[in-house]
């Protein structure tokens, strides 16, 4: 049985392997400029969660998070100018400012920042698996299959966190009809 870090192995080297050079199709680009949206709008979250706390442990994940969006943004960028492809707008960064100046009916509250962190690694790590099973181009789907890799990584360190604070959102459980209870 073949384990996933030889799966990964023959993957990557089939990537390295002469392929020829096709121009990127549309569904690719599209692809791309969607991941960098996503990547540019998860750091402007970020930097508004890094307005609205003072917790250190969240402070720790944001800086995290937004290293990381910003280096995956960077590597889409550099790629897509590579290949010639226009690239989209982005926000403009936010300014730091001091969480104690935020009005309370619009700072976030810690779980709420991490809850929403959460989803936006869910949502990068869903749609990275969707555009490298889509890419045609080995290059891309590598670059899509490196970028869910350290999002899985970063989404279980948060998790862990998460569930220490007890911020985890779970939805009820589900019983089949006649199973035995637990007492």
């Amino acid at each position: 049985m073949t384990s996933i870090f030889d799966s990964m192995k023959e993957f990557i080297q089939m990537s390295l392997d002469g392929e020829p050079s096709n121009p990127l199709h549309v569904g690719e680009v599209m692809s791309c400029w969607m991941y960098m949206a996503l990547m540019d709008e998860a750091t402007i979250y970020i930097q508004m969660g890094l307005n609205s706390t003072f917790d250190d442990e969240v402070r720790s994940m944001l800086i995290k998070s937004l290293k990381q969006c910003e280096a995956q943004g960077q590597r889409f960028k550099e790629f897509m100018k590579q290949e010639g492809v226009h690239l989209p707008r982005t926000s403009e960064p936010r300014p730091d400012s001091d969480p104690n100046s935020v009005p309370l009916g619009v700072k976030m509250t810690d779980d709420e920042i991490m809850n929403g962190v959460s989803m936006k690694t869910v949502a990068a790590v869903m749609h990275c698996a969707a555009a490298a099973s889509q890419s045609i181009r080995n290059d891309v789907s590598l670059l899509f299959t490196q970028c869910m890799l350290e999002k899985m990584k970063y989404g279980t360190e948060l998790k862990g966190v998460m569930r220490n604070k007890g911020w985890i959102k779970v939805p009820p459980y589900y019983y089949p009809p006649g199973m035995p209870k637990e007492r």
